[in-house]
């Protein structure tokens, strides 16, 4: 059995990953090192949207060509984000964390040599890591964050990485298009993904992780009074070192949590991709706002939902981060809802849709660090990767329903209102069928617990 080992300052002696003390500077380094990945992630993300237009002309795509192109690039993006859950429990939160931006970068700097669409499509798939950084953010942080009193706004200024992300996506296309092209462009995002790799390899191991791992190895070689010892230390579920897997996430004890969990991302994507996906279009159409002022609102709408990120994850931390959810998500669709049926006044239809944003996106925040609370460690990153590989298939049936909608003569306003108000407020109805997690929806371990007891 490994003796565990402690250091005093100028001692030669190494402490065991396990043991690893996570100070305020590590914290801080932790944080800025997972911002920068998420605000990469998102650049990539949203370069491709923005300059799929340009794309599609290069090529010669017409309008359905370039929308089809999207459709198979967003399922090739999923079936990627399916292995992610697997990549965090076997392989660990910071390999995860440098493996995925990797493939981020592989994605975008590849995509500068597409030829066509049937090698775009391949190549934008790998997407499917980089924007499963946040799943690796959520799961890392989590436990980095174990003794932070105020974590989940810690969480949220990293999430807010989002439209930091989106912002630097529309002001360097802006800049860059015209000097190097679209294919330079994305290699430019290819670099950022790189420096974040070699940023990335510096980090510690999460100690939780590096516990998982020793109290597996303790009972494979039979010792396993050291291995509940070290559980126990750690906080560990009695499971810990087990298969865990999708078994384990539908299993008793997490089957409804899991679903319930899987239905609100999906709902809320169908949501986002009205109108954030295609928020310009729903604002031109539905509303009669100009191209230009519908972007200008776009850019407004992101710098407020920057402002949604930090308050959610403040007000979770006072709360419980599962009721700020449910009840951002409910007033986000009554926004949507004021904003599609109210006046056509531009300053109402500016106020209505950032309020829209605000409560739309601002909530991710809390449910992100929820969901690394809300599964025990063994399988906290396949639990959490299971309900946010939902998120592109929320995304592909948003486009799906308002497509069909508008081909049988409802109007865009009506559209939206059923596509994206609707299932905005069946997110929040499925966050209900959720876990309390702890004293006020808080704690990890509390969460690990609880689910013992229910499994039992």
């Amino acid at each position: 059995m490994s003796q565990n080992t402690t250091t005093k300052p100028g001692s030669t002696h190494s402490v065991e990953p396990w043991n690893v003390v996570i100070t305020k500077s590590t914290i801080t380094q932790v944080s800025i090192v997972c911002f920068i990945a998420w605000v990469a992630s998102v650049y990539d993300y949203t370069l491709f949207g923005t300059l799929l237009p340009v794309i599609a002309e290069d090529f010669g795509w017409t309008t359905a060509e370039m929308a089809a192109v999207n459709t198979y690039a967003t399922i090739g993006v999923f079936v990627v984000s399916l292995s992610i859950g697997t990549i965090l429990d076997r392989l660990g939160r910071k390999r995860a964390l440098i493996l995925l931006m990797i493939g981020g970068a592989v994605a975008s700097g590849f995509t500068g040599l597409a030829a066509g669409a049937a090698s775009l499509i391949i190549i934008r798939a790998f997407s499917g890591f980089s924007m499963s950084e946040e799943v690796v953010n959520a799961v890392y942080l989590n436990e980095i964050y174990r003794k932070v009193k105020n974590r989940g706004l810690m969480y949220a200024l990293v999430q807010g990485g989002w439209p930091i992300g989106a912002l630097v996506s529309a002001g360097l296309s802006a800049l860059l298009l015209p000097i190097i092209g679209w294919r330079w462009s994305f290699v430019v995002a290819g670099v950022l993904s790189i420096v974040v790799v070699l940023l990335a390899s510096r980090l510690p191991e999460s100690p939780t992780f590096a516990a998982m791992r020793e109290v597996k190895r303790r009972r494979e070689s039979g010792d396993t009074a050291g291995a509940a010892t070290l559980a126990a230390e750690h906080e560990l579920d009695e499971n810990v070192g087990s298969s865990g897997g999708l078994r384990e996430v539908f299993g008793p004890g997490l089957r409804k949590h899991t679903i319930a969990l899987a239905l609100a991302w999906f709902a809320n994507w169908v949501g986002i991709q009205i109108f954030s996906v295609l928020g310009t279009t729903v604002l031109v159409e539905a509303k009669g706002i100009s191209f230009d002022n519908a972007l200008l609102v776009l850019v407004l709408a992101n710098g407020v939902g920057f402002v949604g990120y930090v308050f959610h994850g403040w007000i979770g931390d006072k709360i419980g981060r599962r009721l700020t959810v449910i009840l951002g998500w409910t007033l986000g669709s009554i926004m949507s809802l004021i904003m599609l049926m109210g006046p056509s006044q531009t300053g109402f239809i500016y106020v209505m849709y950032a309020l829209t944003l605000f409560f739309l996106t601002g909530p991710y925040a809390a449910l992100l660090y929820y969901m690394g609370e809300s599964f025990p460690a063994h399988v906290r990153g396949m639990g959490t990767n299971v309900a946010h590989v939902m998120a592109p298939v929320g995304g592909i049936t948003g486009s799906a329903l308002l497509a069909i909608m508008l081909s049988a003569g409802i109007s865009v306003g009506v559209a939206a209102v059923l596509t994206g108000s609707l299932f905005m407020l069946l997110s929040g109805v499925a966050m209900m069928f959720t876990r309390r997690v702890g004293s006020n929806d808080e704690g990890a371990n509390a969460g690990a617990s609880e689910v013992s007891e229910v499994a039992r």
